[in-house]
């Protein structure tokens, strides 16, 4: 019973074998050379058979250099993660040419790898690799290595270098294309095993001194371009900024003068209606003073009509008669003439103060018309 438990451990890890979730696992009979696949878990007949485990889903880790169109190089590291087949046909064919993970890794998935990388170099330039066509190069290497590498052409042209603007001639390579599908010079071999590639990515890509010198370069070249750009956009709002604001002084200019000419306007309208009411005024005070002393006039030519101007007269009669008293009070004696003159010789009759201003009183009231004497049956206070 001993002997055949001891016997039983020692042959025991060849009878049974335990199969884990991540893996499949192939066991070749020992005597018929017969392939059995296992894709389930848990523990599975070995029957003293050959054991090979291969990972459902694997990831590879590259660093392959890299050679653009302008000459420039560069080292691409990065990662592809692929997962094995599950039907025994792609199994088999797999593990009857390579016969192990390593061996499908480094003979099959490194090597398409590799080709598309090589391939997808010259496709672009090494400025184009990490500037404008940096997502075509990931997307073309990924394409060649699920859909098999591109059919391509290379042509030389001339092209003016972006450091020197020199022109220089540089080999191109492009894509073939039908139907504006792109053309394969061989089937997608990754396919063809039923392995399925997937989850690409470049996770550094340096380049060599010259071409990172240049980099750098054209990094400074472009971002003063966007700098000046920058600048000239800032410099055109600004320009827009200060034209508004120019149209803008300037309406407010025209219209703070609007403002004062209407004030002035309103000022001189206000004057002119002022003159207006003015000279309607005096117009108006014209014609009374006018009506005025036309009524006057009238008013003391009817009187002077109506009393021949008796007042008047009177006046005057009265100022004449006052003056003569005056001088006749500053006078010493009678007034007696020194010559008087008689119808038949000459006479001494002496001439009174009394008889002389009656006669001049008598002159004056004939010079003035006044008529002294009170007519008969009138009463005194009616004489004119």
């Amino acid at each position: 019973m001993t002997i055949v438990g001891i016997f039983g451990l020692i042959l025991g890890g060849q009878i049974v074998e335990d199969l884990d979730a991540q893996r499949v696992m192939c066991v070749q009979a020992p005597v018929s050379g017969k392939l059995t696949w296992h894709i389930v878990q848990g523990y599975k007949w070995q029957g003293f058979g050959t054991i090979t485990k291969y990972p459902k889903r694997s990831i590879y880790k590259f660093e392959f250099p890299v050679r653009f169109n302008d000459g420039g190089h560069g080292t691409m590291h990065g990662s592809i993660q692929y997962e094995m087949p599950l039907d025994v046909e792609n199994l088999t064919k797999l593990h009857v040419r390579f016969g192990s993970p390593d061996a499908i890794q480094k003979q099959l998935v490194e090597t398409i790898t590799n080709k598309a990388v090589y391939m997808t170099g010259p496709l672009m330039s090494s400025k184009e690799s990490y500037a404008e066509k940096r997502n075509y190069l990931i997307s073309y290497v990924e394409d060649q290595i699920v859909n098999g590498v591109y059919k391509t052409i290379s042509k030389e042209v001339k092209l003016k270098d972006q450091m020197t603007g020199v022109d220089k001639t540089v080999t191109v390579v492009e894509i073939l294309l039908k139907d504006g599908q792109p053309e394969r010079q061989e089937e997608a071999v990754l396919k063809s095993f039923g392995i399925k590639p997937f989850n690409f990515a470049i996770e550094k890509l340096p380049y060599d001194p010259t071409v990172e010198k240049q980099i750098e370069q054209q990094q400074v070249i472009a971002m003063d371009v966007q700098t000046a750009i920058a600048d000239a956009k800032k410099a055109e709002q600004r320009a827009i900024t200060v034209a508004e604001q120019g149209k803008a002084d300037a309406a407010k200019a025209k219209w703070d003068q609007e403002v004062i000419k209407a004030k002035y306007v309103t000022e001189a309208e206000q004057k002119l209606e002022v003159a207006k009411l003015g000279r309607q005024e005096a117009e108006q005070l014209k014609q009374r003073e006018v009506l005025l002393g036309e009524g006057e006039a009238t008013r003391k030519r009817l009187v002077m009509n109506a009393d021949g101007a008796l007042e008047k007269k009177l006046d005057v009669y009265i100022k004449v008669q006052e003056r003569w008293a005056a001088a006749f009070e500053k006078h010493p004696g009678p007034l007696v003439p020194s010559v008087v003159m008689g119808g038949g010789g000459t006479t001494n009759a002496a001439v009174t103060t009394q008889t002389l201003v009656e006669l001049l009183t008598a002159k004056t009231a004939k010079d003035l018309s006044l008529q002294m004497s009170v007519p008969r049956g009138a009463n005194a206070t009616d004489n004119r």
